[in-house]
């Protein structure tokens, strides 16, 4: 028996009957032989890990638009935190934990530079629509590895597609990250949003704050239990309908207060002309772009929308600006 084989058993032997075993996977798009070591999900959590995608993020904005200080959160580092608190629920839960951090470390892959600011513009100006889960599962399944993509199972790639809010994950794992995302980004949002001087803790209200707790650590902490305790031996993921309710209001409360303040997104329209401005140039000088992007035009006759945004959207915040500095700023002459 290899070392994968003896940990398929213990999935088997140890997990709760609603996990997802490795041994039972859906597969992948293209059959490769299995490894010696490591079960599937456990496959796709390192190739995930090992990806150009996943460095790019510590550079590309959660909230803040280039903030100056070393504490703000990045996509990465919101990304690092989905994951922790996902595999917490996950192991509590007996559920299968590389699925878990598969999916966590793989949802927001396909996010644009500038955060949110910059994928809704993506969407407004590319003919054929742009979604940051949509374009996730876009770069494992094409981007990666020079149009290879990943490889990666069935059950990772709907987990990353239907993280969002409107999304029904197929497996249990899948159910918790959904939940670990919202709850991640709540938390480190008041959080950041707070060093920024945007809010103060006593600034949310009292009918959240009563149910949810008065600090980061507390609110962490009553709603891991509440999803925990409340899906125990259960076929799915629920929270408690009074913490349900209170996260659901703090959620919209963010929005109000923290999203759309002026304050937070004082840069965002100067970020989505610079997007405006990359899109343009590049659809209009394709022959500009890399030979990997290229490549998806004339082997695969993907159209030149899809690839422009493919390319904007993997690029980091700084690289963003270097590119339109690069086209657009002059330079002073040099002799």
């Amino acid at each position: 028996m290899t070392i994968r084989e003896s940990m398929e058993q213990w999935e088997r032997e140890n997990l709760s009957p609603y996990a997802s075993l490795s041994s039972e996977s859906l597969g992948r798009d293209r059959e490769e032989p299995p490894c010696d070591i490591r079960p599937d999900y456990q496959r796709d959590r390192d190739r995930i890990l090992h990806s150009k995608s996943f460095r790019r993020l510590k550079h590309k904005t959660q909230v803040f638009l280039a903030p100056e200080g070393d504490h703000y959160r990045t996509r990465l580092t919101h990304t690092l935190e989905v994951s922790q608190i996902a595999r917490t629920i996950a192991k509590a839960l007996r559920l299968n934990e590389s699925l878990t951090e598969a999916i966590a470390l793989g949802h927001d892959l396909g996010h644009t530079p500038f955060g949110h600011a910059g994928e809704y513009i993506l969407n407004e100006i590319c003919g054929e629509g742009f979604s940051h889960y949509k374009q996730s599962v876009r770069v494992v399944e094409v981007l990666e590895k020079n149009g290879k993509g990943l490889n990666l199972t069935k059950e990772v790639r709907d987990g990353i597609l239907n993280h969002r809010t409107s999304g029904n994950p197929a497996t249990m794992e899948g159910k918790v990250v959904r939940y670990s995302d919202k709850i991640a980004y709540i938390n480190h949002d008041i959080d950041d949003a707070i060093r920024g001087k945007i809010i103060k803790e006593t600034d949310i209200p009292k009918e959240y704050s009563d149910i949810l707790g008065r600090t980061v650590k507390e609110r962490l902490d009553i709603m891991i239990h509440d999803i925990i305790f409340n899906s125990l031996e259960k076929p799915s993921i629920y929270m408690s309908p009074e913490v349900d309710r209170a996260m659901k209001g703090l959620r919209q409360w963010m929005f109000e207060n923290v999203y759309k303040n002026p304050a937070a997104k004082s840069e965002e329209g100067k970020a989505q002309q610079l997007i405006v401005r990359l899109y343009e140039y590049y659809f209009a000088h394709v022959e500009q772009l890399p030979e990997e992007y290229r490549m998806l035009m004339e082997q695969r006759g993907e159209s030149k929308e899809r690839v422009v945004c493919d390319y904007i959207a993997g690029m980091s915040d700084s690289y963003a600006i270097d590119q339109f500095e690069e086209l657009f700023v002059p330079k002073a002459w040099k002799v």
